[in-house]
């Protein structure tokens, strides 16, 4: 290595002298440590851009969410009389809807963290069983059982029968809502939803068979994890609105007037107080909250006290959208939606099960909040129970769209004819 260059073709940095030589030793190992860790640099790159891309998904989910909210809460300060209407909606939402369905959700989902059930090595053990089995994960309140089948169908385990039997019988959030208020209206959707999916699922097996639209992948789903969040500092100020407003929550549900009973001066009222100060912290919080409405519901990395009130806080803003739409659209238009609707009844299950296809939970508990103010039937909201799919079809048409889409297309048959047959034969 060190001997010189044939004389006929002189080397210049060797003319140069011996230390040129040790100048391009050290030129040579710096290429050859670039080479070996240029790889190493493309993948860190890479790894930034990949972390960019989620910070800014994060910033516009934000943005989004922060400017609805910040829209709600200017309504809300308004003067006037549309002001009161407004905030005497957002108090009656967060009173008579908010802090039942959190109850609720303190339920569900403590159970679900007490308990240690292992559902992939128990569908495994009952192959033949999954329809019904999956109708009835997806007939639970929330959203969670019905991803665990999702995904399962996606890995190539379970049957289209079994997607579609959970797509059916799944109503997502929305139904911590029915369960809230009217928890024998909660408990009929639920024994319908396995009812109808496993009748379904069985009918597309028949129909395709076992192994239609199988595909046997390895994918794993892994969703973006955030223990703790920003919003999760002010889950002490929640529990202090929350706690004081059940028990206000439940004496209203009986007709108890709360400000007569403290003997409060006129123009004080402890309901609007707790109710105002409840709605505009849940929707503070949600706006702010970097997990998206799904993660809200399906992530099981946070605390439990965090999952309840992230989900609350998400349902709420949503119902308190709903009593808005209401409020402010008699405010403008004068117009009765009851009567409305009463015009246009035959056609209202219909509009309902459209309704259905959105996905997402979000338009679903819009629908139920509607029938729950008495504007639509119970039978378009059952239609709408069985064509809405809540945050299970998110996954499900990212990694299996085709399959998704015809598993949707299938669960509107049913909805249709539970839908018309409820109203025909008990409306």
């Amino acid at each position: 290595f060190f001997s010189p260059p044939h004389p006929a073709t002189p080397d210049p940095l060797w003319s140069r002298g011996l230390g040129d030589v040790y100048k391009r030793q050290i030129y040579n190992f710096l290429l050859r440590t670039l080479e070996r860790t240029l790889p190493i640099m493309n993948a860190l790159i890479s790894a930034i851009k990949d972390k960019q891309k989620i910070i800014f998904a994060n910033e516009g989910r934000l943005f989004k969410k922060s400017f609805f909210g910040l829209l709600i809460l200017i309504l809300a300060f308004q003067t006037g009389n549309f002001g009161n209407v407004i905030r005497d909606s957002m108090v009656d939402a967060y009173l008579a809807v908010s802090v039942f369905v959190g109850f609720t959700l303190f339920v569900f989902i403590g159970l679900d963290s007490l308990t240690k059930f292992d559902i992939h090595s128990f569908l495994e053990k009952t192959k033949k069983l999954h329809v019904p089995i999956a109708s009835f994960l997806g007939a639970i309140p929330g959203c969670g059982g019905a991803i665990i089948v999702v995904t399962q169908y996606i890995q190539g385990r379970i049957s289209f029968g079994a997607l579609v039997g959970v797509l059916t019988a799944t109503m997502g959030d929305a139904a911590f809502l029915i369960l809230a208020i009217e928890p024998s209206t909660g408990l009929l959707i639920f024994g319908l939803g396995i009812i109808v999916g496993t009748i379904s699922g069985y009918v597309v097996d028949f129909i395709h068979g076992q192994n239609f639209m199988i595909a046997n992948t390895n994918i794993e789903l892994e969703f973006e994890k955030l223990k703790k969040t920003f919003v999760s500092k002010f889950n002490i100020f929640w529990l202090i609105l929350f706690l004081p407003g059940f028990i206000v929550g439940i004496l209203l549900a009986f007709q108890i007037e709360v400000d007569d009973i403290l003997n409060l001066p006129s123009n004080i009222s402890i309901v609007t107080l707790l109710g105002s100060a409840g709605a505009i912290l849940s929707i503070f919080m949600w706006s702010l909250n970097p997990l998206s409405d799904f993660q809200c519901s399906t992530d099981t990395s946070r605390g439990f006290l965090s999952r309840v009130i992230d989900t609350t806080n998400f349902v709420s803003t949503w119902v308190i959208s709903g009593f808005l739409v209401f409020e402010i659209f008699m405010y403008f238009t004068s117009i009765d939606l009851k009567l409305f609707f009463d015009l246009w009844l035959p056609f209202v299950p219909l509009i309902a099960i459209l309704f259905g296809f959105l996905p997402g939970c979000g338009p679903q508990i819009v629908v139920a909040t509607f029938y729950l103010n008495g504007y639509i039937p119970l039978s378009a909201e059952l239609g709408n129970a069985i064509s809405n799919d809540g945050d299970a079809l998110f996954p499900a048409i990212a990694l299996a769209p085709k399959a998704a889409i015809l598993a949707t297309f299938y669960s509107a048959f049913p909805a249709i004819i539970v839908a018309y047959s409820y109203m025909i034969f008990f409306e």
